[in-house]
C-alpha cells in the first residue's frame, strides 16, 4: 500500500517504513504526527485519487530527529567594489511512516 502526501509545499510518495526528510515540523522527537493531506492512496490496481484530498485517509508518522541541511552559499560580485556573501541552512525534520 502506498500514499502520496503533501507537507511543506512538496509531495512525497510513501509506504510503511519509508524514512523522509521534510520541511521542519513543530513536533517533538519520538512523537507521532498525523498527516491528513493525502492526495492519493493505492494498493495494487485499486487507486483512490482525492479532489484535492482523499476523504478519511491519514498517514501516521513518527518524528525521528530535527536538523539542518548543508550550507548553501549565495555570492554576488562586481569587479569595482561590490560583493555580497550570504549563507543559508534549511531546517528539516526526519520522519518514519508508521501506518497508512
Amino acid at each position: 500500500m502506498f500514499a502520496v502526501i503533501k507537507t511543506g509545499g512538496k509531495q512525497y510518495k510513501v509506504e510503511v517504513g519509508t524514512v523522509l526528510k521534510v520541511e521542519k515540523l513543530a513536533a517533538e522527537v519520538n512523537s507521532e504526527i498525523e498527516i491528513k493531506e493525502v492526495l492519493m492512496v493505492g494498493e495494487g490496481d485499486n487507486i483512490t485519487v482525492g479532489t484535492p484530498f482523499v476523504e478519511g485517509a491519514k498517514v501516521v508518522a513518527v518524528v525521528k530527529e530535527h536538523g539542518k541541511g548543508e550550507k548553501k552559499i549565495n555570492f554576488k560580485y562586481n569587479k569595482k567594489t561590490y560583493y555580497r556573501k550570504k549563507g543559508h541552512r534549511q531546517q528539516y525534520t526526519t520522519i518514519e511512516i508508521k501506518s497508512i
